[in-house]
């Protein structure tokens, strides 16, 4: 029978794809082991592998520098423990559904990361999280995948969750910093799987986990990978509680996938630097003149011999040249040497060779103020490059009280969310991390007030940047006391989609008058975690007994709508879950295809022979069907068959 293949319909197991790995490097530190049912299946040999890896006889543990604690091992196994969920639309809690290319994923961290590992993997530019600080006040994820089997299922979602997922890290916790690296280690070794080889990651924290951050960082995506870590000076004041030394900065980790690829980018120029743009050419350009002379560091005659030479200007016939000899042409020329102030000889920015071929883009002028002549070159404020960023951040737009300052501008209460990241501090990662004119994704695995949605929103109203969102935040439940269960948000995640419709609104209000903000894409698809779309028997066939195959002859959940099992069904696939959808009724039947022809499915029941070659006439890339859903079994014999015959680039599957 050449009946489709079924999709997985669970996130990728990553214990399996490492060993596959290390079997093309080392096929001899592969065997064969018993697992916990008693069946067989590949595993490693770690003795051997070590051995592999050493120029000496390996016996037994050595001291070495590395990174431990307590639970590193069961973070390691949390990261690759596969998961069987989905991701449901919902779209009345969305903006613009059918059109944006943003998304909000509401549910665990963790979780959404593995569900984003087929379709995201390498394709994400910049990442920016604002993880819990631990400051002895806060929470952590508790994610224990090293439990008994009841307690394993609730956590696979194989039986309905109750309760929170957060827990209070107390200082006084005996495992104060394990708890917290074990919620941070799984989630970055996913995040840098999501990166592009030129992607960067911008990590906020500060001094309670700093030192802790940098050793964790520094195994999962190399020492020689780390950018730079920045002063960001968000309270210039001081913290008034401090005891010893008011506290004034936090820090932000940057790091990148891969340093030989990743080019990091810059600031635009402020006020102080614009204002020294003070010309404007014949054409209205504006620019500002550079003495060629250097200046600073190194700027004598004997520091670069070969960057010492003469121009020589003609006043009658206002033309120069540039010779290494001081041999004048005629009376009427004028030498020009590089002069410092107390008349000794510097030395030109250029070399010889790229005076001879700028000559045309420089002027001589007489400078007053130093009574001598000199050369100048126009340079213009427009194509200007991006001013490099430094380590330390003290720009006014980083202070945390313009963070609450713009919440509240949106018209929300002041305590309804502590302490939201400032947009200015937010922009500035994204300016760095993000190329100009290029369409890059960005990343916030801890949303929070979904600030970075704001910033990335007004930089796109300002053309500065084409940029589509992922935001993933854990619907934590507000308290019942606090301002913001008061204002109506029974979850953090609540809030963050209300601040994203605001500020979406607002932006095209306040540039309402500029080109194409009509355009600015200001929607974002909510996507929210829950149980697999399929039951049990999909994922263990063997467990259901001979009196319950009645019940199962259709695998999917009874509660699940045609565009839930879409989606896992995209994430399965691997196809981009921002793309658009549309919806068509063929021979009767709903047919969803995404971006045109990538993929079509239909879950429909009664699928026909007629309405299969109608969608393979459409050649897409993709097909998919409801096990369950033909009209026949000879319709699902014949399926592969008939697109084989009219399509035969198609990729059949079933579910």
């Amino acid at each position: 029978m050449d009946k489709p293949d079924t999709l997985d319909m669970h996130s990728p197991d990553f214990t399996d794809q490492n060993i596959e790995k290390l079997a093309e490097l080392f096929p001899n530190c592969v065997t064969e082991a018993k697992n916990a049912k008693g069946e067989l299946q590949k595993s490693i040999d770690f003795d051997l592998l070590k051995q592999e890896l050493s120029n000496n006889i390996v016996d037994g543990p050595r001291e070495r520098y590395h990174l431990n604690w307590p639970g590193k091992r069961e973070a390691l196994l949390t990261a690759n423990t596969p998961i069987t969920k989905t991701l449901r639309p919902c779209r009345e809690e969305s903006v613009d559904f059918d059109s944006t290319e943003n998304l909000f994923i509401e549910g665990d961290n963790l979780d959404a990361l593995k569900l984003l590992q087929e379709t995201y993997l390498g394709k994400v530019k910049m990442i920016y999280i604002d993880p819990p600080y631990n400051t002895g006040n806060d929470f952590v994820y508790d994610d224990n995948f090293t439990a008994d089997k009841d307690e394993y299922d609730l956590v696979s979602e194989q039986k309905d969750e109750e309760g929170g997922r957060l827990v209070a890290n107390l200082d006084s916790n005996g495992r104060f910093h394990s708890d917290w690296l074990d919620m941070m280690y799984p989630r970055l070794k996913l995040a840098r799987n999501l990166l592009k080889d030129d992607g960067v990651i911008f990590i906020s924290i500060d001094d309670n986990e700093v030192h802790n951050l940098r050793k964790v960082c520094d195994e999962i995506f190399g020492g020689n990978n780390l950018l730079g870590i920045i002063s960001n000076t968000n309270n210039p004041k001081g913290r008034s509680d401090d005891k010893f030394i008011a506290t004034a900065h936090e820090y932000i980790a940057v790091y990148s996938r891969n340093i030989n690829f990743t080019t990091v980018h810059g600031f635009e120029p402020d006020e102080k630097i614009t204002k020294r743009y003070n010309k404007v050419d014949d054409i209205g350009k504006v620019y500002r003149e550079m003495d060629l002379r250097k200046t600073g560091d190194s700027d004598k005659r004997e520091d670069r011999p070969d960057m010492f030479y003469y121009f020589f200007y003609d006043e009658i016939k206002n033309s120069l040249r540039v010779s290494k000899s001081n041999e004048k042409s005629n009376h009427n020329e004028i030498d020009i040497i590089p002069l410092k102030d107390d008349k000794s000889h510097g030395r030109w920015r250029w070399g010889f060779s790229t005076a001879q071929e700028k000559i045309n883009t420089v002027y001589a002028k007489f400078m007053p103020k130093r009574k001598i002549w000199g050369i100048v070159e126009k340079d213009y404020l427009e194509g200007r490059p991006a001013v490099k960023s430094t380590s330390s951040w003290t720009f006014k737009d980083v202070n945390s009280e313009r963070g609450s300052e713009q919440f509240i501008e949106l018209g929300f209460g002041k305590e309804v969310f502590q302490r939201p990241k400032p947009i200015g501090t937010l922009k500035r990662c994204i300016e760095v991390g993000t190329i100009p004119n290029e369409e890059s994704l960005v990343l916030d695995f801890f949303a929070g007030s979904a600030g970075i949605a704001q910033a990335i929103y007004e930089l796109g109203s300002a053309k500065k940047r084409k940029l589509k969102l992922i935001l993933i935040q854990l619907p934590e439940v507000t308290d019942e006391k606090s301002e913001a269960h008061k204002a109506g948000y029974s979850t953090i995640a609540e809030i963050s989609k209300e601040r994203i419709r605001r500020a979406g609104k607002k932006i095209k209000e306040d540039n309402a008058d500029k080109e194409g903000i009509d355009q600015l894409d200001t929607g974002f698809r909510v996507l929210k975690i829950d149980s697999s779309n399929m039951k049990d028997v999909y994922y263990a066939p063997d467990a259901i007994s001979q009196a319950d195959l009645v019940d199962q002859t259709d695998n999917i959940k009874d509660d699940r709508s045609s565009e839930d099992l879409l989606f896992q069904v995209l994430l399965d696939w691997g196809v981009d879950l921002s793309l658009p959808i549309s919806k068509e009724t063929i021979e009767g039947k709903t047919v969803f295809f995404v971006d045109g022809n990538a993929l079509c499915a239909c879950f429909d029941k009664g699928i026909t022979e007629t309405l299969v070659k109608a969608l393979a006439k459409r050649e897409p890339l993709r097909a998919v069907f409801r096990d369950a859903g033909y009209s026949s079994d000879s319709t699902k014999i014949n399926i592969k068959q008939i697109f084989k015959l009219v399509s035969p680039s198609t990729e059949v599957k079933g579910i």
